[in-house]
């Protein structure tokens, strides 16, 4: 049971086997939490998310046409059932995005974050919530879950030089945060 690959899965749930698509539950889970919960910084909202992009992915699974990898389409799903669920609670992702010097009021939060923290890599990852939502799911896209440029542009559906250039300017948010406050050599 445990060399039956996506396809197989997928195949089966179209069939009917309703019990199958736990498989792809249990496989991507976790994952699609962890995005949610960056991107909605809430984990009651993350879950309500993550029901719904699971309901979403089962419902449209019959039109899954495996013109793009399984996991591709279903970040994509999970990215834009958070996006709808930020629009209805008004936030808007542009304002988040407008400046980072604004969102970024670290003095106070900063030290509290690295000494809760109990190595450099979970200091990084709070660091990464601290980022706007768009930027901490393609930082988490590429480095966690090792997803291509390709599929992140595919997920985020904007163009892979778009992508290019987000990623780029993330990294920076991410190594001027550092820099702003003397961590690197902590994390070093």
């Amino acid at each position: 049971m445990k060399d039956i690959s996506e396809f197989e899965i997928i195949e089966s749930v179209k069939r009917g086997n309703q019990a199958d698509f736990s498989l792809l539950v249990d496989k991507y889970k976790d994952r699609a939490f962890t995005l949610l919960r960056r991107m909605l910084k809430n984990d009651m909202d993350a879950e309500e998310a993550l029901m719904d992009c699971f309901m979403k992915v089962y419902k449209s699974l019959p039109n899954f046409r495996y013109e793009s990898k399984f996991s591709t389409w279903f970040y994509k799903i999970t990215y834009n059932t958070a996006l709808t669920l930020l629009a209805s609670k008004k936030r808007k992702i542009e304002k988040e995005m407008s400046s980072l010097e604004d969102h970024f009021d670290l003095e106070e939060k900063d030290d509290k974050i690295f000494t809760a923290s109990d190595n450099g890599k979970q200091y990084l990852m709070k660091l990464v919530d601290q980022l706007p939502p768009r930027n901490a799911l393609i930082i988490v896209l590429f480095y966690i879950d090792d997803m291509s440029l390709n599929e992140i542009s595919q997920v985020l559906e904007i163009s892979l030089v778009n992508t290019k250039v987000l990623l780029h300017r993330s990294r920076n948010a991410l190594r001027d945060m550092l820099l702003k406050h003397n961590y690197q050599e902590e994390l070093i």
